[in-house]
């Protein structure tokens, strides 16, 4: 148990890392939101497999659930900045032009 936590931990920590520090391209950025989500999954299934109560059975069901939605939603931002823009660098991305 203490290997599978230390896992998600470094896994969650690596993400948010990444997430902070490396934001040149619209792919990396999703990629580590994408960590964060699976390293969360981890988390709630571990935590609701220990308690075994029927409120935190459903958690982990709907986490994985939001991070579909945030999949699609990020790879269509993708698509359609790849088609307006020409690239998925972040610095050409800017939302407050029309």
């Amino acid at each position: 148990m203490a290997l599978l936590k230390f896992t998600t931990y470094t896994a969650f920590t690596l993400s948010l890392t990444g997430l902070a520090l490396y934001r040149k391209h619209l792919v990396s950025a999703l990629l580590c939101l994408e960590g964060l989500m699976i390293s969360l999954f981890t988390t709630l299934a571990t935590i609701s497999q220990t308690l075994a109560t029927a409120t935190t059975m459903t958690q982990p069901i709907i986490m994985l659930t939001l991070s579909a939605c945030e999949a699609g939603a990020g790879l269509g931002i993708l698509v359609a900045s790849s088609r307006t823009h020409a690239s998925d660098h972040m610095k050409n991305l800017n939302l407050l032009k029309c």
